[in-house]
């Protein structure tokens, strides 16, 4: 690595904001650098794990529906299914009266 390319790394380390832990523990902190695109694992208490606390944070960007557009929804959705209900079960007494007086009789 050539003495330019060595201090413009050194800069752009420099520029990027010191890393606080998250969850209030040390960091831990080793001299070998990281492979390219690797990060280190978040250090935190075993009751909380890592992939729990990712669900969490994701299920606090979700923009929740209000509680008129929940009922809305909800009128729909019953709405259709008695409409698909009706229609499957006069389709099933048809089929059935046909069976029953065409192929039984």
């Amino acid at each position: 690595m050539g003495r330019a390319a060595r201090r413009e790394q050194e800069r752009s380390t420099r520029r990027q904001p010191k890393s606080v832990p998250s969850r209030g523990l040390p960091s831990v902190s080793t001299s070998a650098p990281l492979a390219a695109g690797a990060t280190r694992p978040a250090v935190g208490p075993w009751w909380k794990p890592r992939w729990a606390m990712d669900i969490i944070s994701e299920l606090r960007k979700v923009t929740w529906p209000s509680r008129q557009e929940t009922m809305n929804l909800t009128v729909v959705v019953i709405v259709i299914s008695l409409l698909f209900g009706l229609v499957l079960g006069a389709a099933d007494f048809a089929f059935s009266w046909a069976v029953e007086y065409t192929l039984l009789r």
